[in-house]
This record gives C-alpha cells, structure tokens and sequence, in this order.
C-alpha cells in the first residue's frame, strides 16, 4: 500500500528532515515488495512548489529514498509509491504539482478513459500515466469552477469520482503554502490525523514520527516549540491523539492551524472495486505484498 504522510505547521516556516526509506533492513523491507518511488513535496519561501522524487529502479535511486532530506516549509507532503497504475518513471511519482499545489495520492481509480474525457483540456496538466495525476487535474478543473476554492474543488471531485468511476480508494493529502487537506474514501484504507500540540504530548518534545513500516521518517527540532498538524497512512507514534478519519470526511488545516472537518460523501462510491477486482500489479499495490 502506498504510505502517505503531510504536515502543516502553518505560519511558521519549520525545518524538517525526511528518510523515505528509514529502515532499510527491517523486517519490513523483508517481508514486502519492493516499492516503486519516493516523494518529498515542499515550499520555497517565494511559494513556489519543490517536488523532488524518484523511481526505485536503480541503485542510486535507492539512495535518494534512504539519504536524509531536509527542509523548510510551512507544509510537506511525502509518498512512497506501490504502482498500480504507471511504470515506475518520474512521470508517475508521487507526489505531484499543479497550478501551485502539491498532491499525493493513495488508492485507485477506473475506467480512466471516463476520466479523461471528464477532463478535457485540463488533460493537458498531466505528464504520466497514473489515476492518481488525472484525479488531481479533475480536482484543480473543480477548484477553477470554484473560482480557486479548494474545499468546494476537492468536494464536488470526489463525488464526481464516486458517481461515475469504479473506486477501490481515493485516500489524499494536497497542500499549498500555508494549507494542507486530507480526505479518507471509502472505509477501504485508514487515514490517521494527529492535532500535535507544542512539544508534543510531553510539551518538550521535538517531532520524531517514523511509520511502523519503516518507510517513512520524519523529525522536527522546530516543533518542540510549534504546533503542527498531522496526516499519516499509519499512527507513526504512541501519541492518543492519532485518530482516523471517518470514510468520506474532509479535513482542513487553514493557514493559521486552524482545522475543520466535514464530510463531504456519506455512502460508498456507486461502483466499490475489491481486491479481487483488480488485476495482480494493482492489487498489490493496495496490500504491500
């Protein structure tokens, strides 16, 4: 399964450092497949967006994965990627970029000449061949409709998505600058949201999440002293704070940590894909296996 993890520590600007592949020789690595790339999604100070990512074809992209990155950022988004659809290419890597937001996706969608056509030119937006870049052009054609709402853009998206598309997940975190949300669809794969406190549930501590997995690694010095919300695949600490979003419900992270929920699709999409609807690749993808 794809783990995605987002943070905002909005206003501030924080310095973070992030392994995408923490634990190399874990029990992990040993019992799962290979993953087929890795994604760190930033901020400059001007606003504009910092995608840096890579496929795991080789040695030295391995090495880009396990090497510590750090950054500044109000917001940062990391994915590591099982393809289930798209060869491992940086065309196909999450995360991605658009119109200045920055986009990583956990699930998969069907039937995507449907999509495409929904599209029309904002077809043009996409590189590669995943569902999850043509999702993100459907939300930023929404967003535009919506004269750059995000909120109402995601929204009317998703339940696009849930009408009229075969649907296994459409779990997703998207951030610009000072804003992050993240949307759990349907119940099939979890989505954990932290409210981190200054320092932590010990109020003196700096931010260390590391997945169970061992795949993704995030640390903090700045958040002993800032708040900063949380998004995870998995709950990456003993925190009690972790909670799952509910299947369906939206959560905003505004640009003053202030955070909403709603939920924005109260019934499972018109056509829920299984396991057993997907073919090997995609299946796996969805299992870690």
């Amino acid at each position: 399964m794809c783990r995605l993890f987002g943070l905002s520590a909005s206003p501030e600007r924080v310095s973070a450092t992030f392994w995408l592949l923490e634990a190399p020789d874990s029990l992990a690595r040993q019992s799962r497949r290979e993953p087929d790339g890795t994604g760190l999604g930033t901020f400059r100070a001007d606003g504009s967006a910092l995608v840096e990512k890579q496929p795991l074809a080789a040695y030295q992209d391995r090495t880009f994965a396990e090497e510590a990155k750090e950054r500044e950022s109000a917001t940062f988004v990391a994915h590591v990627r099982y393809a289930s659809t798209g060869g491992p290419d940086p065309r196909n890597t999450h995360p991605f970029a658009q119109h200045g937001r920055i986009f990583a996706h956990n699930g998969v969608i069907g039937d995507l000449a449907t999509l495409d056509s929904e599209l029309g030119e904002y077809r043009d937006l996409v590189c590669g061949d995943t569902d999850s870049e043509r999702f993100f052009a459907l939300i930023t054609r929404h967003i535009d409709r919506h004269d750059g709402d995000i909120t109402a853009g995601i929204t009317t998206a998703a339940r696009w998505a849930a009408e009229h598309l075969p649907l296994y997940a459409i779990n997703l975190v998207l951030t610009t600058p000072t804003e992050l949300w993240a949307l759990r669809y349907p119940a099939t794969h979890d989505l954990f949201v932290l409210q981190r406190a200054t320092g932590g549930t010990h109020g003196d501590r700096h931010l260390d999440h590391a997945s169970p997995t061992g795949r993704i690694r995030a640390r903090s010095g700045a958040l002993a002293r800032h708040p900063a919300a949380v998004v995870a695949s998995e709950r990456m600490d003993e925190d009690p704070g972790w909670r799952n979003l509910r299947p369906g419900e939206l959560m905003h992270v505004g640009p003053d940590l202030t955070i909403t929920h709603r939920m924005i699709l109260d019934r499972p999409p018109r056509h829920q894909l299984t396991l057993d609807d997907l073919g090997t690749h995609a299946k796996a993808s969805q299992t870690g296996r």
